[in-house]
C-alpha cells in the first residue's frame, strides 16, 4: 500500500524501544568466509562459533562451553565435532557433548546451544531466536547476490560501530549523497525531486526518479556516452536488516521512465546489515550490476571505488555513522527529529518495532486472591 506521510512536527522515535528482533535469518558471514577452522561472531548479543563439517555443511554453536564458559573458537575442529582448548570437551554440531576427560560417563545436560544455518546467496544465515520457528520460507530475498545475473564483489565491515538501524537510514534516505559523496554519484537532483513511499507488513520501498539531468562522474563513466540521462534509485528494505537499491541511468528520453532501460547501465547496491550489539553492526555490502558483465577489471575497480584504504563511498558512509553513534551517546535524551526525506527511514523504524513487540510476552492476568 502506498504510505501515508509520517508526522514530522516533533521528536520521533523517542520512546522507540530499544533492541532487534531475533526471529529472523541474519547474515552471518560470507560462504568463503567459513572453513575447516572456527570463526567467532556475534549475532544479536549472541555469541556464535561458525564452521564447516567434513561435509561442507555450514554449523552454528554457541560460543561457550557447557563446562566453564570459555570460548569454543579458542579450541579446535575434530572430525565434525568442536574440541573446547581449555579442557578438551567435545560438542557435535547438534551442540552434543560427545566426550568428556577422565570419565566415560557423559553428564546428560552437557550441551551447548546449535543455531539453525542456511546457506544461500553467496551467505551464511544464522537464526539467532526460538529455533522451532525458524522456517526456510522466511529467508529474505537477496537473491541479486548470486553471481549468476547479477555480477559484482563485495565485502563486509566488520563491528562496525553504530546501531544497525542507522545504516538502515542512510541507505534508505540517499539524500546524504549529495553532500557526503559528492565527487562520485551524489546531485542536487536528489535533493530537488520528489520521491514515493510504499510499504507492506515487511517491505518498505523508496522511489526516485530525477529526469534529463546531468549524470553523476560515476554513472557518466559507466553510460560511456555524453548527453543528460533519466536516473532512477528504487530502494527496497525488507526488515529487519535486508536493503537493495534498483540504480542506474539511461539517456534522457529514451524510455527508462516507463520500463524500457536497455541504452542504460542498471547496478544494484546490496546491503545485509547484522545487529551485533545495541551500538555495533555487521555491514555485508556488495555493488551488482548487469552491463560489462564480463569485465573482471571493471569488478575490481568497481568494490575498490566503495572500499579504499578509507577513501571508498562505503568508506565516507561509515565515517557519519560511527560519527552519529558516538554523538547519540553522549546525547542519550536527545531525540531525532524527521524531515520529509525520512519517511521510508521511519516506515522502516516502525516495521522493525512491530516486529520486536510481536516477539515481547504479554502480560498474563493474575488471579483474584
Amino acid at each position: 500500500m502506498a504510505a501515508t506521510q509520517p508526522a514530522i512536527t516533533g521528536p520521533a522515535n523517542a520512546a522507540a524501544p530499544r533492541g532487534f528482533p531475533m526471529n529472523a535469518w541474519y547474515a552471518a558471514a560470507w560462504s568463503h568466509e567459513i572453513k575447516r577452522e572456527l570463526t567467532a561472531r556475534t549475532i544479536c548479543n549472541k555469541d556464535i562459533v561458525l564452521y564447516r563439517r567434513t561435509d561442507g555443511q555450514a554449523a552454528a554453536l554457541e560460543d561457550a562451553c557447557w563446562h566453564r564458559l570459555v570460548p569454543l573458537s579458542l579450541g579446535r575442529l575434530k572430525g565434525d565435532d568442536v574440541q573446547c582448548g581449555y579442557h578438551g570437551i567435545e560438542f557435535n554440531s547438534e551442540g552434543r557433548c560427545t566426550f568428556m576427560p577422565a570419565q566415560k560417563t557423559i553428564n546428560p545436560s552437557a550441551c551447548v546451544r546449535a543455531f539453525p544455518v542456511i546457506e544461500r546467496h553467496r551467505m551464511v544465515w544464522v537464526w539467532p531466536g526460538d529455533p522451532a520457528l525458524a522456517d526456510p520460507a522466511k529467508m529474505p530475498d537477496f537473491h541479486w547476490n548470486d553471481g549468476t545475473e547479477w555480477v559484482g564483489e563485495g565485502g563486509t565491515f566488520y563491528s562496525l560501530k553504530c546501531d544497525y538501524r542507522l545504516v538502515i537510514d542512510n541507505l534508505m534516505d540517499l539524500t546524504h549523497e549529495t553532500y557526503v559523496h559528492a565527487g562520485s554519484i551524489g546531485h542536487d537532483a536528489i535533493v530537488d525531486v520528489p520521491f514515493e513511499v510504499t510499504y507492506t507488513d515487511r517491505v518498505v520501498t523508496v522511489t526516485r526518479w530525477m529526469k534529463n539531468i546531468e549524470a553523476p562522474p560515476f554513472w557518466a563513466r559507466q553510460l560511456g556516452r555524453d548527453g543528460n540521462v533519466d536516473r532512477w534509485q528504487i530502494i527496497r528494505c525488507e526488515v529487519p536488516h535486508i536493503v537493495v537499491g534498483d540504480v542506474g541511468v539511461a539517456p534522457a528520453g529514451t524510455g527508462a521512465p516507463e520500463g524500457d532501460r536497455s541504452q542504460g547501465v542498471n547496478g544494484a547496491f546490496l546491503a545485509a546489515i547484522t545487529p551485533e550489539s545495541e551500538t555495533t553492526c555487521h555491514y555485508h555490502w556488495n555493488f551488482v550490476r548487469l552491463f560489462h558483465r564480463d569485465d573482471e577489471e571493471l569488478t575490481r575497480k568497481i568494490q575498490s571505488a566503495h572500499v579504499s584504504n578509507g577513501k571508498g563511498v562505503y568508506d565516507e558512509d561509515v565515517v557519519f555513522l560511527e560519527a552519529q553513534q558516538r554523538a547519540i551517546g553522549r546525547h542519550p535524551r536527545q531525540p531525532f527529529y524527521n524531515l520529509n526525506i525520512d519517511a521510508g527511514p521511519m516506515w522502516c523504524r516502525r516495521l522493525i518495532e512491530k516486529m520486536i513487540a510481536e516477539e515481547s510476552p504479554r502480560p498474563t492476568l493474575q488471579a483474584a486472591e
